[in-house]
């Protein structure tokens, strides 16, 4: 007899995830799935994120639990999460980003310019890895955040899995448009591919006002100065950006490969007052100075000027 719905109610209260009148819940099982199944118990899963997605009815809350393992969701196409109030869910340890086994990966074979694009508003995503694996000499990212008010919690934004795509300046591997949106002990780029080009993890653009990084880290493995851990262009209107806790972190070397120093983590072309906001402890490493523009950069330390948070190794 299968324990679904009431074990997967209760689990569902117990992480926090809203449940409506007319809510459904819906399994996938990349191993062991099939997008014939209803979807509806873990007996008779279905195999993709995608099947999951297209049952789902916006404003809500219908939530898909992932299952984790050894195997990933490779999408056919990027998806277009549009549906609000609609949430994904990894049913796999908490852990902060890097190493969610349950995993969405864009492909070499496929080429996605993107693999998930979330447009709805009011999503809540928890414990997913999202890896970009494509090789073609094109532009790429992991994940497109364009919707307003959505929550991430453990998830690890990788793009630019391939030399190809991390030899391009116009990547990343997470893209944020939408407003009020909320990352918690996510991990956003990485460190097991080598940056060769200007690029950016986290790339602010639009109307990207109030959003928050709480306990989150931003991953890098660069041999180009010019690179970025976080870039806001000139398009972007944060009128406020918090960091609240979080690692900046940019490899100078990695396994015996060398790396090179950030001229600096953050470029800034955007223009609203005082919109980067640095609460409790945000360390900087791997790179000389803070952003090229720090007017908007306000932060407790006793130093709120280039050098400001920049990390040093101990002498003895």
């Amino acid at each position: 007899m299968s324990l679904f719905p009431k074990a997967v109610n209760e689990y569902l209260a117990l992480v926090g995830i809203p449940r409506g009148p007319y809510t459904n819940i819906f399994i996938v099982d990349p191993v062991n799935g099939s997008d014939s199944n209803p979807g509806k118990t873990f007996e008779a899963p279905l195999k993709t994120l995608e099947a999951a997605y297209a049952l789902c009815t916006t404003n809500q809350h219908d939530t898909v639990l992932m299952v984790s393992g050894a195997t990933a969701d490779n999408p056919a196409a990027a998806i277009d999460w549009a549906k609000d109030y609609t949430h994904l869910i990894g049913l796999s340890g908490d852990l902060a980003g890097v190493g969610q086994r349950c995993r969405v990966v864009g492909t070499a074979a496929l080429d996605l310019s993107y693999i998930v694009d979330f447009q709805g508003d009011g999503c809540i995503v928890k414990n997913i890895q999202f890896y970009q694996g494509a090789d073609a000499a094109a532009d790429t990212g992991a994940v497109k955040v364009s919707g307003d008010r959505n929550y991430f919690e453990n998830c690890f934004f990788a793009g630019m899995g391939h030399a190809t795509a991390a030899a391009r300046a116009g990547s990343y591997s997470l893209k944020l448009t939408g407003a009020e949106c909320t990352f918690k002990r996510c991990s956003i780029g990485m460190a097991s591919m080598v940056r060769a080009a200007a690029n950016t993890e986290l790339w602010m653009t639009g109307e990207c006002n109030r959003n928050k990084f709480i306990d989150c880290e931003f991953i890098s493995w660069s041999v180009t100065a010019g690179k970025f851990l976080v870039k806001l262009d000139a398009s972007a209107v944060p009128y406020t950006l918090q960091f609240e806790n979080c690692l900046f972190n940019n490899l100078n070397s990695n396994n015996g490969a060398s790396g090179t120093a950030l001229t600096n983590a953050i470029s800034d072309a955007a223009t609203p007052m005082h919109h980067i906001i640095l609460r409790g402890d945000n360390p900087l490493v791997g790179a000389s100075g803070w952003a090229d523009t720090v007017t908007y950069i306000y932060g407790a330390g006793a130093v709120p000027a280039a050098g400001y948070g920049i990390a040093v190794n101990p002498t003895t």
